[in-house]
């Protein structure tokens, strides 16, 4: 809930005028600017959106400087001990965590609806097998829009179908996509597994053996997702707001921020972090010359998975992951000397006080990817499974985006600095 504390004055012109500080639930404050242009004729500039609020929300709270990071009031440490991604999805969409038969029937029509068109299956062939899967993904989630035509309504029935067959699909593709890279054939999801060991299977099964699935896997998995579930207003997130907002249609809306999430900043960070393991590792291990070049600033090599646009404190879910990533490991069995190198990265970092002035804390990227290599999944697949985990996050966003009356198609400002009067 929005309240009014008190006014900024703005003076302008030898005129002034005031704005409203309005404060949300968790005591963040800002400056409501609505007014700003129509009154003043002035815009406000901000490269980066860095202090801009582009709306208000109920889905999730950050803040950076205590490290704080809950999806609907509940600390994100405690869904992950408390709670499955599934129930998670729920949380954040529609606000709820008890147990319910809305709830029970979201559960039952996301195994229900996991199989995909067989037309949609023939698409698979028309891309090489060198395709990027995050590429495969963004192309097949718009063309689910074909198989839906209801996918651009508004109104509640076909929205929460529409919420339903994303979830539901969007594995299958993400699965099919791996499949399709390695020249496997497909597996039919199994509606009778939970939401990770469907997936699982469908990655990793044998076509000729019977599915047995791991529970390392899956807790691992579980964990992975619901962390990586809603981070706000972050690019991607921003994304689909922003082609929500025109009235894009739902798939279409996802697909878009599918692609925001593609870049090495956001999403491929973490299949960054582990190229840049591989790279100390193959230069002999010596992470003390590479913490060097982070700090030369006349040298372009920059330290990936440290750091946040966000968080000057530790990010809470690398916190989860750091241990996370130890377990998955030691109960797999497996030795992997890329674990070393980001241990001994992470302490050098914490203890170096170019690092510390800085703040560059390690951010979730910096141990997902150690923990998707475990499980098998190879580093052009981690950015699908970033957005197999942020999906629930881009549904809440615009799911409370279209439900408020309030809302308008996004249309940032700029200031033109090009040439003037080229016509004499």
């Amino acid at each position: 809930m929005l309240k009014t504390m008190s006014k900024a004055k703005l003076i302008y012109n030898n005129k002034e005028l005031e704005l409203d500080v309005i404060e949300g639930s968790e005591k963040e404050q800002a400056i409501d600017i609505t007014r700003l242009r129509s009154e003043t004729n002035l815009i406000t500039m901000d490269p980066g959106y860095g202090n801009t609020g582009s709306c208000v929300s109920d889905i999730t709270f950050i803040d950076g400087e205590k490290g704080i990071l809950n999806y609907r009031g509940y600390p994100i440490d405690w869904l992950c001990k408390n709670s499955n991604f599934v129930d998670v999805c729920y949380l954040l969409i529609y606000g709820d965590l008890n147990d319910n038969e809305e709830k029970e029937k979201f559960r039952l029509s996301i195994r229900k609806h996991a199989t995909i068109p067989e037309d949609m299956k023939r698409f698979f062939d028309g891309f090489p097998s060198s395709a990027h899967p995050m590429a495969i993904l963004s192309s097949m989630v718009t063309a689910l829009s074909v198989f839906h035509p209801n996918s651009d309504s508004h109104d509640e029935e076909s929205v929460k179908q529409n919420i339903v067959r994303l979830l539901a699909k969007v594995k299958t593709i993400a699965a099919y996509s791996y499949r399709k890279s390695h020249g496997l054939s497909f597996i039919y999801p199994d509606p009778e597994l939970s939401y990770v060991d469907n997936f699982l299977h469908m990655m990793f099964s044998d076509s000729e053996k019977e599915y047995h699935g791991d529970p390392v896997m899956s807790e691992a998995l579980n964990l992975l997702l619901i962390l990586h579930a809603d981070h706000e207003q972050n690019c991607s997130t921003s994304t689909v707001r922003m082609a929500g907002s025109s009235h894009a249609d739902l798939f279409a809306t996802i697909s878009a921020g599918i692609s925001a999430l593609w870049g090495p900043r956001h999403g491929g960070a973490n299949q960054a972090v582990i190229e840049m393991l591989e790279r100390i590792a193959h230069d002999g291990g010596d992470y003390r010359k590479y913490i060097d070049m982070a700090k030369d600033k006349n040298n372009e090599f920059r330290l990936m998975g440290f750091g946040h646009r966000v968080y000057k404190n530790y990010d809470p879910r690398a916190k989860v992951l750091k241990k996370a990533a130890s377990d998955v490991l030691s109960k797999l069995s497996i030795d992997d000397p890329l674990l070393d190198i980001a241990r001994e990265l992470e302490q050098i970092a914490l203890s170096d006080e170019y690092f510390v002035q800085r703040k560059l804390y390690p951010n979730v990227d910096f141990y997902s990817g150690i923990i998707y290599r475990a499980m098998g999944i190879p580093t052009n697949m981690f950015t699908v499974m970033f957005a197999l985990g942020r999906l629930p996050g881009w549904l809440a966003h615009w799911n409370e985006m279209i439900s408020d009356s309030r809302s308008r198609i996004n249309r940032p400002r700029q200031i033109y600095t090009g040439p003037t009067n080229k016509i004499k």
